[in-house]
């Protein structure tokens, strides 16, 4: 049997198709914590960091790579030095060197920066940047969400100004992209890069993710009540509002609802009914905004003032007085008395032409 020219063509394409190499594209560090950024099929690799100091070796990381990535390391550099220093990474399979990339940094002294960065935090909802430059300056944003070591993800904005003052730095958020697993360990990193002289600058911090909604508008009134939900988090929230009605301090009743599934900068209403409507009277309201553990996030506290139900207003009807009403039958000799009279006036009335 003969193979069609097109499977030939595409075993020998398969043949000869060069290998992706596996190799360290980018690398930074500075002595808080450093990135290294890995292409090609690394699965397998062995990836080895050397920081060094004038004095040489000051501490060793390695990493058994499973695949292409950025992965990023922090340093524990107690009581450091000023002077120069140098990040080494050196990436290898089965024994063998395939690439190897340094990056020199100095540490202490004053350094004329371009850029100065005010606030920097990153939570589960996403992170926030406020930098302020004295003079027009020009920046690429890295942003990366890290989990166990290595960028989940990382975004970047190019070419973006940096101006302001001092007292009206620019702001930067950003959401992540990424759905969050409910009380699961992340860090959140974010790298600037000056366009002019390649300036940089890193940021970043762990925190746990947490399914997170706040309250943000409420009714109530006799009939019910209902609680509008913003969601604050990029882990799903899936939690319940449960609605405690209180009179004189005494437990009433409780009615409870789920939520729609929101994330950050979502928001939904839910409404609820009481049993029945409320007498008249002053309630204590208590509605409280249930994690999806169960755990209390938000409450919110009001008052009802129940007012008296207005009466129903019924028209009796009038007892007629049977003396002063005329009868059926009344009114019809009434008639035929007319119609008889009428008909003998036109009698008499023709005799006499």
């Amino acid at each position: 049997m003969k193979l069609p020219l097109s499977i030939w063509f595409a075993v020998i394409l398969m043949l000869f198709a060069p290998v992706q190499a596996q190799e360290i594209v980018d690398i930074y560090s500075d002595l808080q914590s450093c990135d290294v950024t890995v292409e090609g099929n690394a699965e397998g690799c062995h990836l080895e960091l050397d920081l060094f100091s004038p004095r040489g070796v000051i501490q060793s990381e390695s990493l058994d790579l499973d695949g292409p990535g950025t992965w990023i390391l922090e340093w524990n550099i107690p009581n450091a030095e000023e002077g120069s220093y140098r990040i080494c990474a050196a990436l290898s399979k089965d024994g063998e060197a395939l690439s190897q990339r340094c990056f020199d940094f100095y540490y202490g002294g004053r350094v004329n920066i371009r850029f100065d960065v005010r606030d920097f935090h990153a939570d589960q909802k996403g992170m926030h940047l406020l930098v302020y430059s004295a003079d027009l300056a020009v920046v690429d944003i890295y942003y990366m969400l890290i989990k166990d070591g290595k960028a989940l993800y990382v975004s970047k904005e190019a070419a973006v100004p940096i101006s302001g003052n001092v007292l009206s730095p620019s702001e930067f958020s950003w959401v992540w992209k990424q759905l969050l697993e409910n009380n699961q360990d992340y860090s959140g990193r974010v790298k600037i890069v000056e366009k002019k002289n390649g300036q940089t600058r890193a940021f970043m911090n762990s925190f746990a993710a947490k399914d997170d909604a706040e309250i943000t508008d409420t009714y109530e009134d006799e009939t019910g009540a209902s609680a509008t939900v913003m969601g604050e988090s990029r882990v799903p929230f899936a939690g319940a509002l449960k609605f405690d009605l209180y009179q004189d301090g005494e437990f009433i009743t409780s009615v409870e609802e789920k939520t729609p599934v929101l994330l950050a900068d979502d928001d939904e209403t839910v409404e609820i009914s009481w049993d029945e409507t409320l007498d008249p009277g002053i309630y204590e309201l208590r509605i409280s905004l249930l994690g999806n553990d169960g755990d209390m996030i938000d409450f919110v506290e009001s008052i009802i003032e129940a007012e008296p139900r207005p009466e129903a207003f019924v028209v009796e009807p009038q007892e007629e007085d049977e003396d002063s009403t005329p009868t059926y039958g009344l009114v019809v000799g009434v008639l035929v008395l007319i119609v008889l009279a009428f008909v003998s006036y036109k009698i008499v009335k023709g005799r006499k032409s």
